[in-house]
């Protein structure tokens, strides 16, 4: 279209010229116009999602990030464009000019904001062609994750996930203008620092000008959110990313983004109240939906022994029972020597077929269990598993009673060490609550967990380690505890979770260096190791740190509850794979050797490594 022929327009103003569009504008977006834009002149563009040949009319459904508007080429309004219309191919990019109008009757489609009117074409320009993708720019059609992965620009044309995105965007915008309304400094931290592995593995950064010698890219920013708490910024925030080299889960990547925040002169109360607050404007101002207020509460010991897992996703029942008790002396040797015995009612579940019960138990052998017993209570009342044999009258009797197990139900067992029957029940229980369609869709139901332990066992390495991280303050009189009994120590720490993920954890941190150094010895960590790794917080402790604590969300994770996201990589715009890869750049890839020599790095062969 030339210059001249907008001249002769009304709507000449809209469409300026603009060299490499050929003076054309877009005026909306293909989710705007509905039937109040009737006889308005538009121009539209975007790409092309679906061409219908009708015999004299050529329809093309036109996409762009915010939705589809129906355009319509037709030989009696313009036989020039409906000519040249012959040649639009799917994914093609087009610019369209022409006259909004209603939809023949019985033709329009509630589904869409645009689906009372369609575009009939007075003009149009070709902007681009397109190969034809490797798979349909459509959610309607499976494909593979890894082929969308590797063309990921393509599959982020795709509706649902073009969502995703558009609502990512305002969620990080609420969390902004909140905290800004509260004096909340937005602030940045390295992402070149120091090694410090008291937790995940780092990703390690070699250093060209001091060979030998590495960055860390930080696992979180908790250090140094201390440190601007030692300097008076008093309120911090940061949408951050944070890097961990560990293996993976649908809800886990190496590199995510976590909303970081820090308070000086607080308790926990207070970071809570402020965290409580946040997510409370997030959800209304995204999703338009209002949580509880305030939110539940529940110790961890709670939630261990209700749920087995500390991040319980309370939309449902299903309560596991601990029956330890019951097999002490049994004749039932598995069941009366075992650490923990719990079990499971499934009301109705004795509808489950074998197959499912034996899928069942391979799936809790994930988490360490050998294997999965189970009883089914027929509608005689029989009961009906292999190991009903070894139990005695008054042990069914005690069973039935505890679980209040009725016909047609089901138990599952679990027996062995604690933490083992604790993961395999209370993972199995989502399992089971999936199965019987126990979770009402597009609810939420967000849990605060407290009094978390300071300390844990780990076995592996025989020492004590930081459940949450060694900068965490013990409860108030726990000092004793933490020196005599270290397992008993309670935490000022709290996560918050949402539908059985855990969203945020924060804590109160420890803010003098005594009981910074008494933390770091009950870790096994000696003075001379406390200095090689946190010389420069110990220094900042000592020049008048003032009370503080904050708490940290994993953003992607938050994103992909409130979208329904089945993983966090359908709300990262380039994630990585299972296996810590981008199958669109093929990284992480080989470097050059001369790379390497002036990094100070010599590769091991394979030969030699093996």
């Amino acid at each position: 279209m030339s210059e001249q022929k907008f001249q002769d327009d009304s709507v000449y103003d809209k469409y300026r010229w603009i060299d490499d569009l050929g003076g054309w504008r877009r005026t909306h977006h293909n989710n705007q116009l509905t039937a109040a834009n009737l006889d308005e002149t538009v121009c539209l563009m975007g790409w092309v999602q679906f061409r219908r040949d009708h015999g004299g009319l050529i329809f093309i459904d036109l996409r762009d990030r915010e939705g589809l508007t129906q355009v319509v080429f037709s030989p009696e309004h313009n036989t020039e464009a409906h000519e040249r219309a012959h040649a639009i191919r799917p994914e093609y990019v087009v610019a369209i000019l022409g006259k909004v109008r209603p939809r023949p009757e019985g033709m329009a489609n509630p589904n869409l904001v645009t689906g009372e009117v369609e575009i009939v074409v007075d003009d149009w320009k070709l902007l681009n062609t397109s190969e034809t993708p490797p798979f349909p720019i459509e959610d309607r059609v499976e494909v593979s994750e890894n082929l969308r992965l590797k063309y990921r620009f393509l599959d982020l044309r795709r509706p649902s996930l073009a969502r995703n995105f558009v609502l990512r965007n305002k969620a990080a915008q609420s969390v902004r203008r909140y905290l800004d309304g509260l004096g909340f400094l937005e602030i940045e931290t390295p992402v070149l620092t120091k090694s410090t592995p008291e937790g995940a593995r780092d990703f390690l950064v070699p250093s060209r000008l001091n060979q030998g010698q590495f960055f860390a890219l930080p696992q979180s920013p908790q250090l140094f959110k201390q440190m601007l708490m030692v300097a008076g910024m008093e309120r911090y925030f940061q949408i951050v990313k944070c890097f961990r080299d560990e293996d993976l889960r649908a809800d886990r990547q190496p590199e995510f983004t976590q909303i970081d925040i820090e308070m000086s002169f607080v308790d926990e109360q207070i970071v809570q109240d402020m965290a409580e607050g946040m997510v409370r404007t997030l959800f209304r101002e995204t999703l338009n939906q209002e949580l509880p207020d305030p939110f539940p509460r529940m110790t961890f010991a709670d939630a261990m022994r209700d749920y087995g897992v500390d991040k319980p996703d309370v939309r449902f029942g299903l309560k596991l029972q601990d029956v330890s008790e019951v097999f002490k002396g049994s004749g039932f040797k598995v069941f009366a020597q075992a650490s923990l015995v719990k079990l499971l009612r499934v009301p109705a579940g004795g509808q489950l077929s074998r197959k499912e019960i034996d899928d069942y138990t391979k799936f809790v052998e994930i988490y360490g269990s050998k294997g999965l017993a189970w009883i089914k209570v027929k509608e005689d009342g029989e009961w009906q598993s292999p190991i009903v044999k070894f139990f005695s009258e008054d042990e069914k009797a005690r069973i039935a009673e505890i679980s209040g197990v009725q016909p047609g139900d089901i138990l599952f067992f679990q027996a062995g060490q604690v933490d083992i029957v604790n993961a395999a029940l209370g993972n199995l229980r989502l399992k089971i609550g999936e199965r019987f369609g126990l979770i009402e869709e597009g609810t939420f139901a967000p849990l605060w967990i407290t009094d978390f332990p300071l300390l844990e066992w780990d076995e592996e390495d025989k020492r004590w380690v930081a459940r949450h991280h060694p900068f965490t303050s013990a409860q108030p009189g726990q000092l004793e505890t933490l020196t005599d009994n270290p397992g008993d120590a309670l935490a000022r720490a709290y996560d918050l979770v949402l539908n059985g993920h855990e969203i945020g954890g924060g804590s109160i941190r420890i803010h003098t260096p005594e009981m910074q150094q008494k933390m770091f010895a009950a870790l096994g960590i000696d003075e001379e190791e406390a200095r090689a790794k946190f010389g420069f917080l110990m220094d900042a402790l000592k020049f008048g740190a003032p009370p503080h604590g904050g708490i940290a969300f994993g953003l992607d994770r938050l994103i992909m509850i409130m979208t329904g996201a089945k993983s966090i990589r359908d709300v990262i715009a380039f994630p990585k794979t299972q296996k810590a890869t981008c199958m669109m750049t093929e990284a992480p890839s080989g470097v050059a050797t001369k790379q390497l020599r002036e990094l100070g790095i010599r590769l091991r062969e394979k030969k030699e490594e093996e």
